[in-house]
């Protein structure tokens, strides 16, 4: 598959694809014309790598990951950093919830005291946006 390809399948930049070459998290076999050509697997790759970054790893660490990913092989300390790593992923995902279930009840709150929510619980005034101010 060419660059571009895989570009647009994963959903990144040509430019990311490179990046991650030079940081030795992808790899493409060259034609004799010097373009790249990655594997089919290389787009559910790029994701995984994608969702790794967006997790909040650094290449460094999505690097060291890979080969226990592509071998299964997990040496004791990198099962110890692959549980730290979770374990922070989780905290983050636990403070989203959160953040999350506050912007509900605001959006409820709201609702409630939206002109022309008459007979769905609409409250006036001061009781209306002291709901809205605490959530």
């Amino acid at each position: 598959m060419r660059i571009g390809e895989v570009a647009e399948r994963a959903g990144v930049s040509v430019r990311a694809l490179r990046y991650y070459e030079e940081q030795g998290l992808l790899s493409s076999e060259r034609t004799t014309g010097g373009q790249r050509r990655y594997p089919d697997s290389a787009v559910e790759r790029v994701r995984f790598i994608q969702n790794l970054y967006a997790a909040g790893l650094g290449s460094k660490a999505v690097l060291r990951i890979l080969p226990c990913v592509e071998n299964g092989v997990l040496t004791d300390e990198m099962h110890e950093r692959l549980l730290a790593e979770r374990a922070r992923v989780q905290a983050q995902l636990d403070e989203l919830t959160a953040t999350r279930d506050k912007l509900d009840d605001v959006i409820r709150a709201g609702q409630a005291n939206r002109p022309g929510a008459a007979g769905r619980g609409r409250r006036r005034g001061s009781a209306a946006r002291a709901s809205c101010q605490q959530a």
